[in-house]
């Protein structure tokens, strides 16, 4: 079913107060499994992409709709989304151009099943792996949160803080000179 009803929106426009725009309304997602209702207007990313269907692997084009660790799709940019990858299951997003034999294309994977999409264009395909990839980060748990509760023992580190740690400890070995100490000084090879 498309939704029709229109609301008032001043937020995202330049209007004045009180002048305001008209904005069509997305129906929410009602999850078949669960029977939650998420959502879906006022969203981080949105878009035209082709999917690979799960049962028969034949591609279809479908609205995707990215909001906080969910990416909802439906036929129709206004038409209730009728599916929904939940981001925090997922381990991955990567180009995927050879493994779905189509240009502009990338997978999103979960321990359970891969998802293959290709977009239009390859920075569209950039831009979707982009916004899909920081989700994923920020559901994982060594997203870094900011400061606040916690003791700085305990609180996680943000992964560049992670990767920068690990590369000092890493100098640190590879810079240790006290390994030559004990060779003897009559080798010609280190005595010039």
């Amino acid at each position: 079913e498309i939704i029709t009803r229109t609301t008032m929106n001043n937020a995202a426009s330049n209007m004045p107060a009180g002048a305001g725009s008209m904005q069509l309304m997305r129906p929410h997602f009602i999850c078949p499994l669960t029977n939650i209702v998420y959502d879906t207007n006022n969203s981080d990313f949105e878009g035209w992409l082709t999917k690979q269907s799960a049962w028969l692997k034949d591609w279809r084009r479908r609205y995707f709709i990215l909001k906080g660790s969910r990416l909802f799709f439906s036929k129709t940019e206004y038409q209730a989304p009728h599916g929904m990858i939940d981001l925090s299951q997922c381990t991955t997003v990567k180009s995927a151009d050879l493994k779905a034999k189509k240009r502009n294309s990338f997978e999103i994977s979960t321990p359970e099943t891969t998802f293959l999409l290709y977009a239009d264009t390859e920075k569209e395909k950039d831009d979707w792996i982009g916004s899909v990839g920081k989700s994923i980060v920020r559901c994982s748990s060594t997203y870094y949160r900011g400061s606040g509760g916690g003791s700085s023992s305990s609180q996680q580190q943000h992964p560049n803080q992670q990767q920068q740690q690990y590369l000092n400890n890493q100098q640190q070995e590879d810079d240790d000179d006290s390994l030559y100490d004990d060779l003897d000084d009559e080798n010609d090879y280190f005595n010039d």
